[in-house]
């Protein structure tokens, strides 16, 4: 196969998106639809927690392995967006805050106590992905923020829309990646388009973004599967 030009490249990357992002998953049409319980909302909050928080760990150790002062400013950014810098609260905190507002108590939240099994092992693969794959898949790898402010804004207008339970203050985490989103991936689109100069590398770049949309799928299938049919909980997950 010969090496895709860039523009076929990215839209190779786009039309992963198109079929596997995870706004195309029932859970998510019933959340921004209004068609949860509260229960399930919080089980979905609390469970995607454990995601954001994880982030900033996943993005510690790529940033470990950039090779020059720029590159490793360029992704310092990320870890403040996601941690905050000690004035400002990062989206971890903004996440908290909506576990709060669905009446979580915070602790048990950060505890971990109630995360579904499929939760920790999906976000715990991703993290390891970023560990131990190449520095070009690894970044490859976060380019499913291309396709996430269409389902930022979705959820936004639909929780807000459907459910009595929520506020704008409630779901402050998700302005703010409306701007930082696209400005994580004009870097890292344009490094990935850069340094995936053989059609192999372009192949491996693909495979990481099927990848990381498929473990954003199975978060949800795992949320779909405990709370909402057939409402198998697993033994110490969060119960409603």
């Amino acid at each position: 196969m010969s090496l895709m030009s860039p523009e076929e490249f990215e839209a190779a990357l786009r039309a992963i998106g198109d079929e596997r992002y995870h706004i195309h998953h029932p859970f998510h049409h019933l959340l921004h639809n209004g068609k949860l319980e509260k229960g399930q909302v919080q089980a979905w909050a609390l469970n995607r927690y454990y995601y954001q928080a994880s982030i900033p760990a996943k993005d510690a150790s790529l940033l470990a392995r950039l090779p020059t002062p720029e590159l490793r400013r360029e992704w310092r950014r990320r870890l403040e967006d996601h941690d905050g810098d000690g004035v400002k609260p990062g989206g971890v905190e903004r996440w908290l805050k909506l576990t709060d507002g669905l009446g979580l108590d915070r602790d048990y939240v950060t505890s971990l106590r109630g995360l579904l099994p499929a939760t920790r092992f999906a976000v715990d693969a991703y993290v390891r992905f970023v560990r131990e794959m190449s520095l070009l898949e690894a970044i490859a790898s976060s380019l499913t923020e291309m396709f996430s402010p269409n389902i930022i804004q979705q959820r936004v207008s639909g929780m807000l829309r459907n459910y009595d339970f929520v506020s704008e203050e409630t779901l402050s985490y998700f302005k703010p990646r409306l701007t930082q989103a696209p400005q994580d991936v004009d870097f890292a689109l344009g490094y990935v388009k850069r340094h995936a100069d053989t059609r192999e590398k372009q192949e491996q770049c693909l495979a990481a973004l099927r990848f990381k949309c498929d473990l954003l799928w199975a978060q949800l299938d795992a949320l779909h599967l405990a709370y909402v049919e057939p409402r198998l909980i697993p033994p110490g997950a969060f119960r409603p």
